[in-house]
């Protein structure tokens, strides 16, 4: 009887716990990846334009991503040169394979999506999360879903 109570309480514990947790994605961008440009070249890059269609962060809410659209997102490096660089060619190498990743994260990043007939200018600032992270499965999930399914 006695462990059967301790039992009870654990499940109670874990069922308190399970009500608390809200459960979010700190992702900020989930993209197929068309093609890269790395400027002044991919050895000293200072800033990036990542091309193709992107599933961003809805701002100010935690739980959800704007449809996809395509375009290009302009970043100049964070004060983590080296780590940022390194994500900046993990991207490159995705461009055109039809790979959605996913990078930044969403609590950071501040980036704006520009259509295909602006001049660059402005760079936002590239923000560090998880490292880029190739989607392998979960297909269900509504940006992933949305991305697989974007037409142009």
């Amino acid at each position: 009887m006695k462990r059967a109570g301790s039992i009870g309480r654990v499940l109670l514990a874990v069922a308190a716990c399970a009500t608390t947790v809200s459960a979010s994605d700190p992702t900020a961008v989930y993209t197929r990846v068309d093609k890269v440009v790395l400027e002044p070249n991919a050895e000293a890059a200072r800033t990036i334009q990542i091309w193709g269609v992107f599933a961003m962060a809805k701002p100010e809410d935690r739980n959800d991503y704007l449809p996809p659209a395509r375009g290009y997102l302009y970043f100049s490096l964070p004060a983590d040169a080296r780590a940022a660089r390194a994500e900046w060619a993990d991207l490159a190498q995705v461009a055109g394979s039809g790979q959605v990743v996913s990078f930044g994260s969403r609590y950071d990043l501040k980036a704006r999506l520009r259509r295909a007939d602006e001049r660059p200018a402005d760079p936002d600032r590239y923000s560090l999360n998880f490292g880029l992270t190739k989607v392998r499965g979960r297909t269900d999930y509504a940006p992933i879903r949305a991305l697989a399914a974007f037409k142009d």
